[in-house]
């Protein structure tokens, strides 16, 4: 009760202060952010106009010697590869402390953690921080514990953006690692043409939606092709099917562009792939 009390004599000091010497936050403040609000949205809305208006050609014709950009620049850029095998994508900037944690917590195991739990600890923390302290005091000196977390946090992720935008794209590299593994988990160590359609496996993004082995994630439906090999589909059917998806009814997967030699190491490495022995 001493504590409700305390509090309800400070708001009561707040009143008597503003009417003594300034103005309440509403209608005043709020006025001034609302003000700021739309001179921020209306500056936001003027630029994507420069931006829209200022180009005329469509995307179609990006690339073909047609002017596609405009003051703020391109508006179009060259039209998506659905098909390549050497592109790893990254997130902006700002999701750069994020990206460097998958670093750190590898999937499956941990990944959850990394992307999810970390966050969302952090998010409760700062939602329940403005009820835990109620203190009137505000000056920096005065206040360790807050003044050192806000250091540690903007340390941390600064040094976590920094790592994620200098970092390499090891995600196929650390695939590839995994291969000597598959070979010998799957019996297949012997068999060069596998080994090679298990590197080309690991280096053409083919984790990216397929798991093997506990490597990868399941994207759009794809299967785990740890034991495809056993469903005696044969070399032929999957060397077909990499090929052109579509004429099997597969109309997410794309076309990869490989040429026949990849196409049969690709299929003798699934062929082999029958399951962890």
């Amino acid at each position: 009760m001493a504590a409700i009390d305390q509090r309800r004599a400070g708001f009561q000091k707040y009143k008597e202060d503003v009417k003594r010497r300034g103005k309440p936050f509403y209608p005043y403040a709020m006025f001034h952010d609302t003000v700021m609000s739309l001179v921020v949205v209306s500056v936001i809305i003027g630029l994507a106009c420069v931006w829209y208006f200022t180009t005329g050609s469509d995307p179609e014709q990006c690339g073909k010697g047609q002017p596609h950009s405009c003051l703020l620049g391109p508006r179009y850029s060259a039209p998506a590869d659905p098909g390549t095998t050497n592109f790893v994508p990254r997130p902006d900037w700002y999701f750069y402390f994020l990206f460097y944690l998958l670093r750190i917590f590898k999937w499956p195991n941990s990944v959850i953690l990394g992307t999810i739990g970390i966050p969302t600890i952090l998010l409760i923390i700062l939602l329940v921080l403005p009820f835990l302290d109620v203190r009137r005091e505000r000056r920096l000196l005065r206040r360790p514990v807050a003044v050192v977390s806000a250091i540690l946090v903007v340390i941390s992720m600064g040094i976590l953006t920094y790592k994620g935008a200098v970092a390499k794209e090891a995600l196929a590299s650390e695939v590839k690692a995994a291969v000597p593994k598959w070979a010998a988990r799957q019996g297949f160590a012997n068999n060069q043409q596998a080994i090679a359609g298990a590197n080309l496996f690991a280096v053409s993004g083919c984790t990216s939606c397929h798991t093997y082995l506990g490597t990868g994630s399941s994207n759009q439906g794809a299967p785990d092709l740890s034991g495809e090999g056993a469903k005696g589909k044969g070399k032929t059917f999957f060397h077909d099917y990499i090929k052109d998806p579509s004429q099997f009814g597969n109309t997410v997967m794309p076309k990869f562009g490989f040429n026949d030699d990849q196409l049969n190491q690709l299929a003798a490495f699934l062929d082999a792939s029958k399951g962890p022995k």
